[in-house]
């Protein structure tokens, strides 16, 4: 079915859409990964854009209930070169397009993804429309301008738990954490004791944590610091989560008193909202980082870890207070902060994602790491 896909700067490509009618809109993006596409559909901080893949041939090799990130498709749409359809895995349960109509996203190919990406890499992400239904460039541009940017709003609201959750033997349980008492908890043989702040958590960092030997207590992004202190954990994990950190005041100030608490890790948000409850100012990126071919260097060791990134928002690491927190990685690509210590409290933080492993193990110490750390702390 022909479609067609329009930028806010005027900008239109032809299209087909393999999933049917439909229209769809957010900020566009491209992501430089070869595989993944199922990760990449099902991850919270995708919300609020469409994704273009780089590499050209994508469903060849179908979708899975295992290898999803969340408890469904976040994207507004998915965009590529060339759709297969006759899928090969031993995993596989489904086509990629079925899997899209399933969780109502349209699915578009035929389009010169190649051109898109270099107009998005010189211009920056922008605002974009697609339709079946209109296919006039001047009709669909005005109506990707009138989209709301990504910069001030709230989408972590979307995304995160409605309601506290355990993460146990590899997927979620419901807990009642209403109590007076703390049996909700296991025993510490099982494990410290972690509660994750979800502001668009992905499974496979719960997984992470739990295979590092934590007690995993997943908590609603708007959960006070009172709230979280009554649980008595034994670390705070603040998690990845979509778009401008800007808005969320509510994180920061739970951030902001949870510092010195218990020992504390966040990643690729979660680094966002710890460094404006430190101080520091964040900033949008041109055309953001969405890829599994990240070079992030280790300051403290030299070494460069091939890293999973997906944010289109920084911290300005000038606005960082040098007294109170060191710079523990930077982007060899752009120089960007990806990481930051600080030196009287147990907190570490990295932009970047260690759960998805493209390395493939080149960031998995994080995990320890933490572990390390609350037990340093007990």
């Amino acid at each position: 079915m022909k479609a067609l896909l329009a930028l806010e700067d005027g900008r239109a490509f032809a299209c087909r859409s393999f999933t049917g009618p439909g229209e769809a809109s957010g900020e566009m993006v491209f992501n430089t990964g070869m595989t993944g596409y199922q990760e990449i559909l099902t991850d919270p901080s995708y919300r609020g854009q469409m994704v273009t893949m780089t590499y050209p041939l994508v469903g060849n090799y179908g979708v899975n209930a295992e290898d999803i990130e969340s408890d469904r498709v976040q994207v507004g749409a998915f965009v590529i070169r060339e759709y297969q359809d006759q899928y090969s895995n031993f995993r596989a349960d489904q086509s990629l397009a079925d899997y899209l109509r399933a969780h109502g996203v349209m699915g578009v190919d035929e389009l010169d993804t190649r051109a898109l990406t270099r107009h998005i890499r010189q211009a920056g992400a922008m605002r974009a429309f697609v339709s079946t239904h209109d296919t006039d460039p001047q009709s669909l541009s005005a109506r990707a301008r009138q989209i709301p940017p990504m910069e001030g709003q709230d989408l972590v609201c979307h995304v995160t738990a409605k309601k506290p959750y355990f993460w146990k033997n590899n997927r979620p349980v419901a807990c009642d954490v209403s109590g007076p008492d703390q049996r909700f908890w296991g025993p510490k043989t099982d494990g410290f004791r972690v509660v994750a702040l979800d502001y668009g958590v992905k499974y496979n960092i719960l997984r992470c944590l739990e295979n590092a030997g934590c007690q995993v207590l997943v908590l609603p992004a708007d959960t006070p610091a009172d709230a979280v202190k009554k649980l008595d954990p034994d670390g705070v994990f603040l998690s990845n989560g979509p778009g401008d950190p800007a808005p969320l005041s509510y994180a920061v100030e739970t951030a902001r008193q949870l510092i010195g608490y218990k020992p504390m890790f966040g990643i690729c948000l979660g680094i966002q909202l710890l460094g404006q409850a430190l101080g520091a100012k964040t900033f949008k990126l041109k055309f953001g980082h969405h890829g599994v071919n990240q070079p992030v260097q280790h300051l403290a060791t030299g070494k460069v870890e091939i890293t999973s990134q997906n944010h289109g928002f920084a911290v300005d690491p000038d606005t960082l207070d040098a007294k109170a927190v060191d710079i523990t990685h930077m982007n060899l690509n752009d120089q960007t902060l990806e990481g930051f210590s600080h030196r009287q409290y147990p907190l570490f933080t990295v932009q970047y994602h260690p759960e998805a492993a493209p390395g493939p193990h080149d960031a998995g110490y994080l995990f320890n790491d933490f572990v390390r750390m609350i037990r340093d702390n007990q």
